[in-house]
């Protein structure tokens, strides 16, 4: 398994954060894919396929996936 993705100041990502991305700062980390980590919303065996990285369910953008560190994602409160 692949090591957890950090946010731009250094902490880790984790299920359940609050998260901002550009003016949409209602979303929630639903699973962390590099990690084996899935909320139960979001099993494994539906998502696992992408590999790495997380995913974040956002009101505005809907789920998006994040591969890699995006200086656009703000930690808002941990989950």
């Amino acid at each position: 398994m692949e090591v957890s993705l950090k946010y731009s100041n250094g902490q880790e990502v984790r299920i359940g954060d609050k998260v901002a991305m550009g003016d949409d700062v209602g979303g929630v980390v639903v699973c962390d894919i590099g990690a084996g980590k899935f909320s139960p919303k979001y099993l494994a065996d539906e998502w696992s396929y992408l590999k790495v990285g997380i995913l974040i369910e956002f009101p505005k953008y809907g789920v998006v996936h994040i591969q890699g560190l995006d200086p656009d994602l703000k930690l808002i409160a941990r989950g």
